[in-house]
């Protein structure tokens, strides 16, 4: 009987590329099936909105196979976490990586400033340039999953860096509301997990993963 492969799609944050997940992958299992999209890619010229990138990223994981792995950072994660919700049948496991559940308002118009005064060149390693990192985030300010979280009934993995201050209570919600999730906090670890601690990453989620082959 032949085996369906199920791909394992990384996601990125806003403030990275596909790239930050390169070193992660190299020691990962099973790296043949992994898929690592680029977020701005996925717009494909369409205006920068978290409606069109739902969408795109929908698309993209519809065309994945019939069981997908979901594992996202920051940004990411809300992706992540939003198509699981919408899409329960196809998603094996989710990961939630330094996940906000819902985007915090006095968090994100303080980042609005500093972003104000950054010049362009500085969101060149970022998933978006200036423009479009405005015009996403001013769409997303709404965003709250706290009342469907009990929805999510697949297996779920949430991870969150001890220096991560932002996300830590949201780590903690999600761990407490997503029924069975497993929240593991990475000691001496900031937001960015995929680029400060890929080994450690990595072994979690093999361990994960590990458990559901």
């Amino acid at each position: 009987m032949e085996t369906t492969i199920q791909k394992r799609i990384l996601i990125h944050g806003s403030g990275h590329k596909a790239a930050s997940w390169k070193e992660t992958i190299s020691y990962l299992n099973h790296r043949e099936d992994i898929l690592c999209p680029e977020l701005a890619n996925l717009l494909n010229g369409r205006e920068a909105s978290y409606s069109n990138l739902r969408t795109a990223f929908a698309e993209y994981c519809t065309h994945a196979g019939e069981s997908i792995h979901l594992c996202g950072l920051s940004l990411g994660g809300i992706l992540a976490l939003d198509y699981a919700l919408e899409h329960p049948e196809q998603v094996e496991t989710l990961v939630l990586i330094g996940t906000p559940y819902k985007v915090p308002k006095v968090a994100f118009a303080l980042q609005n400033v500093v972003f104000r005064f950054l010049p362009k060149s500085m969101f060149t390693s970022m998933a978006f340039d200036k423009k479009d990192t405005f015009a996403l985030g001013n769409t997303m300010k709404d965003l709250d999953f706290s009342g469907r979280l009990g929805e999510i009934q697949c297996p779920t993995l949430i991870l969150c860096g001890e220096k991560d201050n932002a996300n830590l209570k949201s780590a903690r919600f999600l761990a407490q509301h997503i029924q069975g999730a497993n929240l593991q906090v990475l000691e001496g670890i900031g937001h960015v997990v995929n680029e400060e601690a890929p080994k450690a990453l990595a072994r979690q989620l093999n361990e994960f993963y590990g458990r559901y082959d």
